[in-house]
Protein backbone atom coordinates (compact mmCIF):
# COMPACT_ATOMS: atom_id res chain seq x y z
CA UNK A 1 0.00 0.00 0.00
CA UNK A 2 1.68 3.45 -1.09
CA UNK A 3 1.10 7.04 0.69
CA UNK A 4 -2.07 7.81 -1.42
CA UNK A 5 -4.01 4.91 -1.06
CA UNK A 6 -3.38 5.11 2.50
CA UNK A 7 -4.71 8.42 3.03
CA UNK A 8 -7.30 8.13 0.47
CA UNK A 9 -8.58 5.24 2.55
CA UNK A 10 -8.41 7.57 6.12
CA UNK A 11 -10.02 10.31 4.07
CA UNK A 12 -13.10 8.56 2.65
CA UNK A 13 -13.40 6.13 6.04
CA UNK A 14 -13.25 9.67 8.45
CA UNK A 15 -15.67 11.65 6.00
CA UNK A 16 -18.33 8.91 5.87
CA UNK A 17 -17.77 8.34 9.70
CA UNK A 18 -18.19 12.18 10.73
CA UNK A 19 -21.05 12.51 7.91
CA UNK A 20 -23.05 10.20 10.50
CA UNK A 21 -26.15 12.70 11.48
CA UNK A 22 -26.46 12.32 15.48
CA UNK A 23 -28.30 15.11 16.04
CA UNK A 24 -31.30 14.43 12.92
CA UNK A 25 -30.89 10.21 14.34
CA UNK A 26 -31.93 11.38 18.16
CA UNK A 27 -34.64 13.60 16.89
CA UNK A 28 -35.79 10.68 14.71
CA UNK A 29 -35.80 8.30 18.04
CA UNK A 30 -38.42 11.11 19.70
CA UNK A 31 -40.53 11.35 16.48
CA UNK A 32 -38.69 14.82 15.75
CA UNK A 33 -37.15 16.34 12.55
CA UNK A 34 -34.95 18.17 14.47
CA UNK A 35 -34.22 20.43 10.84
CA UNK A 36 -37.90 21.69 11.03
CA UNK A 37 -37.08 23.38 14.84
CA UNK A 38 -34.69 26.01 16.69
CA UNK A 39 -32.13 26.92 14.69
CA UNK A 40 -32.83 23.78 11.83
CA UNK A 41 -29.44 22.87 13.03
CA UNK A 42 -28.49 19.61 13.67
CA UNK A 43 -26.33 20.05 16.08
CA UNK A 44 -26.30 19.48 19.93
CA UNK A 45 -27.13 22.71 21.12
CA UNK A 46 -30.32 22.84 18.83
CA UNK A 47 -31.14 19.40 19.80
CA UNK A 48 -30.74 20.36 23.69
CA UNK A 49 -32.90 23.49 23.08
CA UNK A 50 -35.74 21.44 21.13
CA UNK A 51 -35.10 18.01 23.01
CA UNK A 52 -33.69 18.66 26.43
CA UNK A 53 -30.49 18.37 28.47
CA UNK A 54 -30.38 14.31 28.22
CA UNK A 55 -30.49 14.04 24.30
CA UNK A 56 -28.92 17.53 23.98
CA UNK A 57 -26.02 15.78 25.88
CA UNK A 58 -25.71 12.95 24.03
CA UNK A 59 -26.10 14.45 20.87
CA UNK A 60 -22.40 16.00 22.07
CA UNK A 61 -21.04 12.92 23.45
CA UNK A 62 -21.98 11.44 19.99
CA UNK A 63 -20.45 13.89 17.63
CA UNK A 64 -17.22 14.80 19.52
CA UNK A 65 -16.51 10.49 19.55
CA UNK A 66 -16.83 10.38 16.03
CA UNK A 67 -14.59 13.18 15.71
CA UNK A 68 -11.97 11.55 18.09
CA UNK A 69 -12.14 8.03 17.49
CA UNK A 70 -11.09 7.60 13.66
CA UNK A 71 -8.63 9.84 14.80
CA UNK A 72 -6.96 7.87 17.41
CA UNK A 73 -7.56 4.48 15.04
CA UNK A 74 -5.68 6.59 11.75
CA UNK A 75 -2.75 7.43 13.87
CA UNK A 76 -2.57 3.78 15.28
CA UNK A 77 -2.97 2.42 11.25
CA UNK A 78 -0.15 4.59 9.85
CA UNK A 79 2.13 3.92 13.18
CA UNK A 80 1.39 0.13 12.27
CA UNK A 81 2.43 0.53 8.39
CA UNK A 82 4.89 3.05 9.00
CA UNK A 83 3.28 4.56 6.08
CA UNK A 84 1.25 8.31 6.02
CA UNK A 85 2.30 8.97 9.66
CA UNK A 86 3.01 12.57 9.58
CA UNK A 87 0.14 13.04 7.31
CA UNK A 88 -2.76 10.87 8.05
CA UNK A 89 -3.79 12.55 11.71
CA UNK A 90 -4.74 15.79 9.91
CA UNK A 91 -6.32 14.36 6.93
CA UNK A 92 -8.61 12.32 9.51
CA UNK A 93 -9.39 15.35 11.44
CA UNK A 94 -10.36 17.75 8.12
CA UNK A 95 -12.50 14.94 6.53
CA UNK A 96 -14.08 14.02 10.30
CA UNK A 97 -15.04 17.50 10.31
CA UNK A 98 -16.10 18.11 6.88
CA UNK A 99 -18.22 14.94 6.88
CA UNK A 100 -19.81 16.44 9.73
CA UNK A 101 -20.34 19.74 8.05
CA UNK A 102 -21.14 18.93 4.95
CA UNK A 103 -22.84 15.65 5.68
CA UNK A 104 -23.31 13.23 2.34
CA UNK A 105 -26.54 11.70 4.01
CA UNK A 106 -28.25 15.27 4.49
CA UNK A 107 -27.68 16.56 0.68
CA UNK A 108 -24.20 18.30 1.84
CA UNK A 109 -25.75 20.44 4.88
CA UNK A 110 -24.50 19.32 8.43
CA UNK A 111 -23.94 21.17 11.72
CA UNK A 112 -21.66 23.61 12.60
CA UNK A 113 -18.92 21.47 13.36
CA UNK A 114 -18.03 22.59 16.84
CA UNK A 115 -18.44 18.63 19.00
CA UNK A 116 -16.47 17.06 16.19
CA UNK A 117 -13.82 19.18 15.93
CA UNK A 118 -13.44 19.02 19.55
CA UNK A 119 -13.15 15.09 19.41
CA UNK A 120 -10.80 15.24 16.70
CA UNK A 121 -8.48 18.30 17.72
CA UNK A 122 -8.54 15.86 21.46
CA UNK A 123 -6.08 13.57 19.58
CA UNK A 124 -3.43 16.47 18.38
CA UNK A 125 -3.19 18.92 20.85
CA UNK A 126 -5.41 17.32 23.90
CA UNK A 127 -3.62 20.99 26.06
CA UNK A 128 -5.17 23.10 23.47
CA UNK A 129 -8.64 21.65 23.95
CA UNK A 130 -8.60 22.21 27.62
CA UNK A 131 -7.72 25.32 27.71
CA UNK A 132 -10.15 26.06 24.98
CA UNK A 133 -13.15 23.89 26.91
CA UNK A 134 -12.30 26.65 30.04
CA UNK A 135 -12.31 30.13 27.57
CA UNK A 136 -15.43 28.13 26.37
CA UNK A 137 -17.07 27.84 29.84
CA UNK A 138 -16.35 30.78 30.94
CA UNK A 139 -17.47 33.03 27.81
CA UNK A 140 -20.82 30.92 27.97
CA UNK A 141 -21.68 31.37 31.76
CA UNK A 142 -20.84 35.22 31.46
CA UNK A 143 -22.72 35.54 28.53
CA UNK A 144 -25.23 32.67 27.75
CA UNK A 145 -24.15 32.67 24.16
CA UNK A 146 -22.82 29.13 22.72
CA UNK A 147 -22.10 30.59 19.60
CA UNK A 148 -20.16 33.17 20.81
CA UNK A 149 -17.98 30.93 23.08
CA UNK A 150 -18.11 28.28 20.37
CA UNK A 151 -16.62 30.99 18.01
CA UNK A 152 -13.92 32.44 20.22
CA UNK A 153 -12.38 29.15 20.95
CA UNK A 154 -12.65 28.18 17.84
CA UNK A 155 -10.08 31.54 16.72
CA UNK A 156 -8.08 30.59 19.95
CA UNK A 157 -7.34 26.88 19.67
CA UNK A 158 -4.56 27.19 16.73
CA UNK A 159 -2.70 29.54 18.67
CA UNK A 160 -3.05 28.13 21.84
CA UNK A 161 -1.30 24.66 20.23
CA UNK A 162 0.88 26.74 18.80
CA UNK A 163 1.70 27.05 22.45
CA UNK A 164 1.80 23.55 23.10
CA UNK A 165 4.77 23.16 20.86
CA UNK A 166 6.37 26.42 22.60
CA UNK A 167 6.19 25.02 25.94
CA UNK A 168 7.32 21.41 24.73
CA UNK A 169 4.33 19.53 26.49
CA UNK A 170 4.82 16.45 24.01
CA UNK A 171 7.57 14.59 23.25
CA UNK A 172 6.69 15.08 19.56
CA UNK A 173 5.40 18.67 18.61
CA UNK A 174 2.34 19.07 16.66
CA UNK A 175 3.76 18.64 13.22
CA UNK A 176 3.19 22.43 10.48
CA UNK A 177 0.81 20.16 8.84
CA UNK A 178 -1.74 19.77 11.46
CA UNK A 179 -1.03 23.45 12.77
CA UNK A 180 -2.33 24.15 9.43
CA UNK A 181 -5.60 22.11 9.78
CA UNK A 182 -6.22 23.29 12.86
CA UNK A 183 -6.21 26.95 11.69
CA UNK A 184 -8.32 25.79 8.57
CA UNK A 185 -10.87 23.92 11.61
CA UNK A 186 -11.01 27.40 13.43
CA UNK A 187 -11.79 29.56 10.14
CA UNK A 188 -14.22 27.22 8.97
CA UNK A 189 -16.18 27.10 12.15
CA UNK A 190 -16.27 30.78 12.23
CA UNK A 191 -17.60 30.71 8.81
CA UNK A 192 -20.36 28.16 9.61
CA UNK A 193 -21.50 30.88 12.38
CA UNK A 194 -22.08 33.63 10.03
CA UNK A 195 -25.40 34.02 11.04
CA UNK A 196 -24.86 33.93 14.58
CA UNK A 197 -22.55 36.45 14.09
CA UNK A 198 -25.50 38.89 12.39
CA UNK A 199 -27.40 38.05 15.20
CA UNK A 200 -25.35 38.40 17.99
CA UNK A 201 -24.34 42.14 16.57
CA UNK A 202 -28.12 42.83 16.76
CA UNK A 203 -28.54 41.61 19.73
CA UNK A 204 -31.23 38.74 18.58
CA UNK A 205 -28.93 35.92 19.11
CA UNK A 206 -30.54 33.26 21.29
CA UNK A 207 -29.10 33.52 25.04
CA UNK A 208 -29.04 30.26 27.71
CA UNK A 209 -28.56 32.91 30.08
CA UNK A 210 -31.44 33.43 32.62
CA UNK A 211 -33.17 37.08 32.74
CA UNK A 212 -33.94 38.66 35.72
CA UNK A 213 -37.41 39.21 36.41
CA UNK A 214 -38.74 43.05 37.12
CA UNK A 215 -38.89 43.79 40.98
CA UNK A 216 -42.33 44.67 41.43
Amino acid sequence: MNLAVMLGLVALCCYIIGSIPFGLLIGKMNNVDIREHGSGNIGATNVLRTLGKKWGYLCFLCDFLKGLLPVIIAVYVAGKSGIGVEYAPSVAVICTVLGHVFTIFLKFKGGKGIATSAGAIMALAPYALLVTIIIWVIVFKSSGYVSLASILGAIAIPFLALGENYLQLHEEPISSTSLGVLFVLGTLATVKHKSNIKRLMNGTEASFKKKKEPQA
